[in-house]
């Protein structure tokens, strides 16, 4: 059976959380309030502190869907098509760039996984070559967002989705790998053969050294 690969994106593949750095281009096209903005800026702090807990996670992105409510799918396309040349390409590691191509080289497809909204990590795959992205999905009734989750793509969910994926491609999971900086998905790295802790926070660095999984550091910046 054939395998792939599977990175994170927020601090595996970017520096910092995707749906945090579009915060300003939400509050340029008046999706959000200066509240918001403010709210947005103490989850950033809170990320990067890496003391997110589970919850704190899933409160977040609820948080973010909120947001969405009463715009249309097409609006969020174009904010982040808008953005990703000034505020995300910024923030791409090298180094799973190059993993990807010897992944790929091997004849493994390459997909994003993210809690981050479909669109957003849709948009992120395309430009970088990935041959595809696992989201969170939102609600869409009569072409606008609802504000509610139909696949909230966090901890266990990534792991599900991850084996749905490998079922309906014919992925052997024992020979798959994935990559991830956080102890919140350790769900994910589980379900493949081939686990790798990135830039890993403490808790996730702990379980890689007792594991004896592969702990890498992610530093250069891409240039775009």
């Amino acid at each position: 059976m054939a395998a792939a690969a599977f990175f994170d994106l927020d601090r595996t593949l970017l520096r910092r959380s995707s749906a945090l750095a579009l915060a300003g281009s939400f509050r340029e096209r008046g999706l959000i309030s200066r509240w918001q903005m403010l709210r947005a800026a103490g989850w950033q702090l809170l990320f990067v502190a890496r003391g997110a807990s589970h919850e704190a996670v899933r409160r977040a992105a609820e948080d973010g869907l909120r947001v969405l409510a009463g715009h249309t799918p097409d609006e969020l396309r174009s904010l982040v098509a808008d953005a990703m040349e000034p505020v995300l390409r910024p923030l791409i590691y090298a180094e799973p760039l190059h993993l990807v191509k010897e992944h790929q080289a091997r004849g493994e497809p390459v997909y994003i996984v993210s809690a981050s909204l479909q669109e957003i990590v849709d948009a992120i795959a395309e430009d970088l070559g990935f041959d595809g992205a696992l989201g969170t999905v939102c609600e869409v009734k009569d072409g606008r967002y609802t504000g509610r989750a139909e696949r909230a793509l966090h901890a266990e969910a990534k792991a599900d989705c991850v084996r749905a994926v490998a079922e309906r491609e014919g992925f052997d999971l024992a020979e798959c790998t994935a990559y991830s900086d956080s102890h919140t998905d350790l769900p994910l790295l589980e379900v493949v053969g081939h686990p790798v802790a990135v830039n890993p926070d403490r808790a996730l660095r702990r379980i890689a050294v007792e594991r004896g999984w592969p702990v890498l550091e992610f530093k250069t910046r891409h240039a775009s």
